[in-house]
């Protein structure tokens, strides 16, 4: 049967009044509606009844009821295949609703306010919206509803293709769709009022959609899928299909690149930054990086925090890549680039911003741990105030430590760099203990037949002993940017104001696992 009448009651009314014209004006579907929405209705020229009207019965307590009333879900509920339903319809003089949109109070974008109280947030919490959806999806075998109004236009060219009518299956879908929505702002109401003491939240839940089945997970025989909004972050250009481990590379490298406002190339490997430089001029940027260590970058992943030129297109061409990350890439730059047909071509989107300082989540033994993500370089602030050495850095170490610092934060511990003001020189990760780190990165340096005279040295975490000091006194570093708080911090001191170089403790540690 084709549909006959609509309840219309949303936050966001973009095309609502386009959508409800076609509906009334095409199909001759009459009009229900509430407040705000009736509103934009009426002053888009539309006939609507208010649902207070038709239900007889008032809006009370500030707008807090409103459609909870048998004549509305009765009209949502009953079914249509059943005699004694629709005598009991008949009876209790409740006509049937066929098509339902609703879209939720903004509950999520109000607690992402920063000065959010507590009632604003409890008034954003819908009752009557979620109930609607509910109803109307139950009975989706002959309700159609509409949360999304992405699903406008796909309504409307069902019913021109069948004579005002949707079919069961796209009721279906859009009943899924909304179960899904509803499910996920039920979590963010739980997530936000279920906190203990001090914020931290006494449940935790999920509820994202499916975004894609993934190529493979860290090996081909894995299954892995993408789940959320994936596409608020980065747009895949060209290229293979992404695995896990490209989605790994692909948010390490930009939590690197978005530490650094000078134009800046990234070059990572398996997560861990391989080579990052500096310079207005990209090409010497990426030398720069590649220079640091010449074979990683091979089959790794290049980032870079300015639209990607026709110069540096055509460097990094010339290497096997796996994955590019931009802002964006200029039109000589694609046209070089799309002739690697298997290379993933990404560009960021600047939503990624807002979801870098979304919380880590990883699985454990019966559950899951959740952290806060380390989006922010910490222990920068007035680094003249923080040496502990009695040679204090000079300007041009000082220009080198902050470089070094925002690189150290993304090599997975225990973590080493030596670096110059706009360049990284060696680079250790990932040892069982810091010498070890010390002496990989120096080794690195030798390998690229970079001289670390004159170079800093910094560290993610503390120096718990002075040989890892030593070492890189002993490469030529001349100062050191790391965290202190070791038990032996003295010594570590001790031992750099014998060798003369200068050295700051950050306060901070940027430890990677």
């Amino acid at each position: 049967m084709a549909i006959a009448r609509a309840l219309l009651s949303v936050s966001d009314k973009s095309g609502l009044v386009d959508f409800a014209k076609t509906l009334h004006e095409g199909f001759g579907i009459e009009l229900l509606s509430t407040g705000g929405t009736a509103k934009a209705l009426r002053d888009g020229g539309l006939p609507v009844t208010d649902v207070a009207e038709y239900t007889g019965a008032p809006e009370l307590f500030e707008g807090r009821l409103k459609t909870l009333h048998p004549k509305i879900h009765g009209g949502l509920l009953q079914r249509r295949d059943s005699e004694d339903h629709v005598a009991q319809g008949k009876k209790n003089d409740i006509p049937t609703i066929d098509l339902v949109v609703v879209n939720l109070y903004p509950f999520e974008q109000t607690v992402a306010k920063e000065d959010v109280s507590l009632a604003e947030a409890i008034e954003n919490i819908d009752i009557g919206g979620p109930s609607m959806l509910r109803s109307a999806s139950k009975n989706y075998s002959a309700v159609t509803v509409l949360a999304d109004p992405a699903d406008y236009r796909r309504v409307l060219e069902e019913m021109e293709a069948h004579d005002g009518d949707t079919t069961l299956h796209l009721r279906e879908e859009l009943a899924i769709k909304v179960f899904r929505r509803t499910s996920a702002y039920d979590s963010a109401i739980s997530n936000y009022l279920g906190q203990c003491d001090q914020g931290t939240a006494c449940s935790f839940s999920l509820n994202l959609p499916l975004v894609s089945d993934l190529r493979y997970g860290d090996n081909p025989h894995q299954k892995a899928r993408l789940y959320g909004d994936f596409s608020e972050c980065f747009t895949q250009l060209q290229g293979k299909e992404l695995s896990y481990t490209n989605i790994l590379d692909i948010e390490a490298a930009a939590d690197l690149i978005l530490d650094y406002k000078r134009s800046t190339v990234g070059i990572l490997k398996h997560t861990n930054p391989c080579g990052v430089g500096q310079d207005e001029d990209l090409r010497v940027a990426w030398q720069k990086a590649f220079e640091t260590d010449r074979s990683a970058p091979f089959g790794g992943v290049i980032v870079c925090n300015r639209p990607i030129n026709e110069d540096l297109a055509r460097v990094i061409s010339e290497i096997f890549t796996d994955v590019i990350i931009a802002p964006d890439y200029e039109p000589e730059a694609r046209a070089i680039l799309q002739k690697k047909k298997n290379l993933r071509l990404m560009k960021m989107e600047p939503g990624y911003e807002k979801f870098r300082k979304d919380s880590v989540v990883r699985p454990a033994p019966g559950g899951l741990m959740v952290m806060d993500k380390d989006h922010t370089v910490m222990g920068l602030e007035d680094l003249e105030a923080k040496v502990v050495t009695k040679r204090p850095p000079t300007e041009a170490e000082l220009t080198a430590m902050r470089f070094g610092w925002r690189v150290v934060k993304h090599v997975k511990s225990n973590a080493i760099v030596f670096s110059s003001g706009d360049r990284t020189l060696g680079i250790g990760a990932g040892q069982m203990s810091r010498v070890d780190s010390s002496r990989i990165a120096v080794w690195k340096a030798e390998e690229a037949g970079l001289s670390l005279k004159g170079s800093i040295i910094a560290s993610d975490a503390l120096f718990p002993f002075a040989d890892g000091l030593d070492a890189a006194i002993k490469a030529g570093a001349t100062a050191c940017i790391q965290p202190g708080g070791s038990i032996r911090d003295e010594e570590v001191i001790a031992a750099a104001d014998a060798a003369g170089i200068a050295m700051v403790f950050t306060g901070y540690r940027h430890f990677k696992h």
